[in-house]
């Protein structure tokens, strides 16, 4: 399988605007008719780069503190996908932990959809502490 370096570049992208806390750049990553699904959750699916900005205006423009660290990520032609774990306080304080993998169909240097598979990373918090730490301090 070839790699397609540059369709893996929108993800490194992707991954600088959320961890800098850009909404402009990270909106910039998305085509404006973005469709986003969530196969296990389909109610929370959506489309158009607005509804996504208003979710990630939430995520990161409220109080709290969310990192993205890209474990792997591979793509071929337009499609590419990308294992992730990202992290954070919530602006109440609470800590969450959402780890997984998401699909993006690329249109040019653009993501025109995306499929999420993230899911909330269980379990005892000394033992989450761990990983996370372990996940992201690892190249």
């Amino acid at each position: 399988m070839s790699v397609d370096v540059s369709s893996t570049l929108v993800i490194e992208r992707l991954q600088a605007a959320i961890n800098r806390q850009d909404i402009d750049a990270l909106m910039d990553c998305f085509e404006p008719d973005v469709r986003n699904e969530v196969p296990t959750r389909p109610h929370r699916g959506f489309r158009g780069r607005e509804e996504l900005r208003g979710y990630w205006e939430q995520v990161i423009g409220g109080h709290g503190h969310f990192e993205a660290k890209l474990l792997r990520s591979a793509s071929k032609d337009d499609t590419a996908w990308a294992e992730w774990c990202w992290h954070g306080e919530r602006s109440d304080g609470t800590p969450f932990a959402r780890a997984g993998v998401t699909i993006y169909g690329l249109r040019g240097d653009r993501i025109a959809w995306m499929r999420l598979y993230m899911e909330p990373v269980e379990g005892d918090p000394v033992t989450l502490g761990s990983w996370i730490m372990h996940e992201l301090s690892s190249p």
